[in-house]
C-alpha cells in the first residue's frame, strides 16, 4: 500500500480533519502503544499501520 493511499484511506474513514489528529494523538495497543505517525516514523510499513488503525476502530470490512 502506497502512503497516499494510506492517508486517503484515513481521510474517508475518518473525514480529512480529524484524520490528521487522529493520527498524531491516538495511542494503540495494536501499534506496539504507538500513534499512527508514532509507527511509520518507527519504520512500520503502511499495510501494517493501516492494520492495526481498521482493528483499532472497526473499519468496515469493505473499506480495509
Amino acid at each position: 500500500m502506497r502512503l497516499t493511499v494510506f492517508w486517503q484511506r484515513m481521510a474517508d474513514h475518518f473525514g480529512e480533519a480529524y484524520a490528521d489528529s487522529f493520527a498524531r494523538d491516538h495511542v494503540m495497543s495494536e501499534l506496539g502503544g504507538r500513534t499512527v505517525r508514532e509507527a511509520l516514523d518507527a519504520g512500520w510499513s503502511v499495510k501494517d499501520v493501516w492494520r492495526g488503525v481498521c482493528a483499532a476502530v472497526d473499519v468496515p470490512y469493505e473499506k480495509r
